[in-house]
Order: C-alpha cells, then structure tokens, then sequence
C-alpha cells in the first residue's frame, strides 16, 4: 500500500512555526506533496531524513512552488510542462515511478474580480493536454494531486449560489474541471463519498470560517479511472491545522 498526502501549505516557512514538521511524521506517508511553498530548497531547516526532495520555486521570490518528498527515489523527474508562460511559477513537479507518474500541481488562482480567469482557461486547457501526451508517453497511469482551484460541484461549496461568480466557483472554472474528469480521470474523494457534504478542505481566514466549518473542497487527489480500482482510501485531514488548507490523502495498492 502506498500513501501519499497533499498539502498547500500556504508558504511552508510559516507551516514551520505552527507544527508542521509534527504533522509530517504524524502522516507516515511515502511521498507528500506540497503547494504553495512560497520558498526556495535550503531557505528553511527541514528534517527529511529518509525523503528525496524535490522542488519546483516560482521565479518571483516568496510566490507560488511546489515541493515533492518520497521514501522512494523516482525513475524521472521533471518540472512545468514546457510551456514557458505557464512554467515560471514553479507550479507542477513530475515524477516517474515503476508503476505510476505522480503530478503535483498547483493550479493558477483566477484572483480577485476574475482578472486572470482569461489565462486560467488557457492553464487549464494546456494542462490537460500535457497530461494526456504524459499518460501516453510514459505508458503509466498518472495520480495527479494538489490545490486545483475550483470546487467543482454544489456539494464542495458551503454556500454555492452566493460564490456563483467567484473565484474557484465559476461555471468556467467548474466547466474544465468537469472536461478534465471526463477525459480518463477520477475524483478519488468523490468517487468513494458520493455524497458526503461539509467536506472542506479550504476556509477563509475571516469570520471563524474553519470553526464554523464555511469552506470549500478544492485540493484532490485525481486518478486516471484505469487506477480507480486500486484506490484504498481517499481522506480529509481537517483537524490538522497550519495553514488555510488541510491535507488530503490517498492510499493506493500498487502492482497489484
């Protein structure tokens, strides 16, 4: 069984002063995936003995990356999917295993009055096309996690005809994650809590949202659906703190 958790850690210097190293060893987990690192590799202290690393750093100081550590030393790694207006802001690592390409990525925001909804399309096009040529050319399934941006039906969303045209929550934004699941893919959490709502794993840092549970549900863990059948469990960690988001994690039986 392999575990991996998921985690926008919402600039990792900062995770480190509110545990987040507890919460590492508390996962026993063979890869973890971060976004939202904010940080380049060596800025901050971290014990991963027993852990390759891996690091993906926007080119703007303190924005944006990713970051990938896994017991097991992977076959390939790669970074971005060679599209230079899309790889600057160290938003997807890639790596290869014997059975399986891991993704992790960390999805544009459309921002503030949808400024960059224009560009999130064309991220979101793009993205799904490099993941299709990946599957191809690897000959593996993919496991695709990360902070993806969008709630992506009602039942992610606490308060869904109030957030009709925000950020996250667009019919745009809703419409690709819905092309994305529908060229091979699953929604693993979805997939085995059909209708479990008030399952959140983002909350404002405004008005109490995380204690009254006001959230929305925009970090997956995406499968292709030939991998479906392997998935074990697909979990919410909301009671570990640190940041804005919680971590989310899947277990898979591998080589099966």
């Amino acid at each position: 069984m392999h575990k991996l958790v998921s985690w926008n850690v919402n600039g990792l210097r900062a995770c480190l002063q509110k545990g987040f190293m507890d919460a590492f060893r508390g996962f026993g987990a063979d890869t973890v995936c971060l976004q939202e690192t904010k940080m380049e590799r060596g800025q901050a202290q971290l014990d991963l003995s027993g852990y390759e690393e891996y690091w993906n750093s926007a080119d703007k100081k303190g924005y944006s990356g990713t970051a990938v550590f896994t017991r097991a030393k992977p076959l390939s790694a790669s970074y971005g999917m060679g599209v230079p207006k899309h790889d600057a802001e160290g938003r997807i690592i890639s790596l290869e295993f014997a059975d399986f390409v891991l993704v992790n990525v960390y999805t544009p925001n459309s921002q503030r009055g949808l400024a960059r909804l224009p560009y999130r399309m064309e991220w979101e096009d793009d993205f799904r096309g490099w993941l299709a040529e990946t599957e191809r050319a690897k000959a593996k399934p993919l496991i695709i996690c990360g902070d993806l941006n969008v709630a992506h039906e009602a039942i992610d969303i606490k308060n869904a005809s109030a957030n009709r045209r925000n950020a996250g929550f667009t019919d745009e934004e809703r419409g690709k994650m819905t092309a994305l699941l529908g060229a091979g893919y699953c929604d693993t959490y979805r997939r085995l809590h059909p209708g479990q709502a008030g399952a959140y794993t983002w909350w404002s840092y405004m008005a109490n949202a995380r204690e009254r549970n006001i959230g929305w549900r925009i970090d997956y863990f995406i499968v292709s659906e030939r991998l479906a059948g392997s998935v074990a469990d697909a979990a919410i960690y909301s009671d570990v703190w640190g940041s804005d988001h919680c971590p989310v994690g899947l277990a898979v039986e591998l080589g099966a």
